[in-house]
């Protein structure tokens, strides 16, 4: 059975201001949370965006992703007898969207979630409903893309796509949301500032690109405290070249409100 791609986590000095962002920019819903200065949980019906306050020692920004599968039994077993490097250790029972984290062969952290576990709350057991801007992909750089790919589908059963002779990138899918694997490589960074291997992205898909860019400027004149970053400047106009190059999946470029890249396609 495939795993499900079901949260996202950013960690963030501004992480109420985030939340609303993308609650009045892609519609997505707020859940009510009894201690409101946790987090930030946000909805599309199916994936969770979990924005984080940050904490001593902890970067800004998108931080991991989460799978929820049918049984964890068997994903431990494989882990163990396939990947004995991998650790996993437990989470602590008031996060509605985790039991356990572990890490990828490269290092990046998922949390790993089973569908009948009690400490499952909010947006992550409620009714999945379509919504007309929702979360498509999430992408990570890292030096080993094709081993990570065979590593997600040999441990978690995401499905490879089809991908062009040309392209660089693998693209695994539970089905709705695609996992993005781009090779990183330092050279692609000439002209801007260095980013380290690890999430570089989030992916939305919305009705209409139009309409999207009319709700982001209205954003902006009612409130500029809720207007994107421009990726502009030097630096900023080489990342945003980088950006397109490097992920097909989108058409249009943009960074929240603390930086977090978002990758924006219209629906066909």
């Amino acid at each position: 059975m495939t795993a499900k791609l079901k949260h996202i986590a950013l960690v963030s000095d501004n992480y109420a201001l985030q939340g609303k962002f993308y609650e009045a920019a892609f519609g997505m819903r707020t859940a009510a949370d009894p201690r409101p200065e946790r987090a930030v949980t946000v909805g599309d019906g199916y994936v969770g965006l979990n924005i984080n306050p940050r904490k001593p020692a902890r970067p800004a920004g998108l931080d991991h992703f989460g799978l929820e599968v049918e049984e964890l039994e068997p994903v431990l077993a494989r882990l163990k007898e396939r990947y004995p490097e991998v650790q996993v250790v437990g989470r602590p029972s008031a996060r509605p969207f985790a039991g356990l984290s572990a890490h990828d062969p490269a290092g990046n952290v998922f949390d790993l979630s089973q569908r009948e576990m009690k400490n499952r709350a909010s947006v992550y057991v409620e009714a999945e409903k379509p919504a007309a801007r929702r979360v498509s992909h999430v992408a990570l750089r890292t030096l080993q893309a094709e081993r990570l790919a065979e590593f997600y589908a040999d441990v978690l059963a995401l499905q490879p796509l089809e991908r062009r002779a040309d392209d660089a990138n693998f693209y695994l899918s539970d089905g709705r949301v695609t996992l993005v694997l781009m090779p990183w490589r330092i050279t692609d960074f000439e002209g801007t500032g260095i980013v380290r291997p690890g999430p570089d992205h989030i992916g939305f898909e919305v009705e209409s690109l139009a309409a999207l860019k009319e709700r982001l400027a209205e954003l902006g004149d009612n409130n500029p405290h809720l207007r994107p970053r421009p990726l502009a400047g030097r630096e900023g106009e080489a990342r945003l070249r980088l950006f397109r190059r490097c992920c097909p999946l989108g058409s249009h470029h943009i960074a929240d409100v603390d930086g977090v890249l978002i990758d924006i396609a219209e629906r066909p």
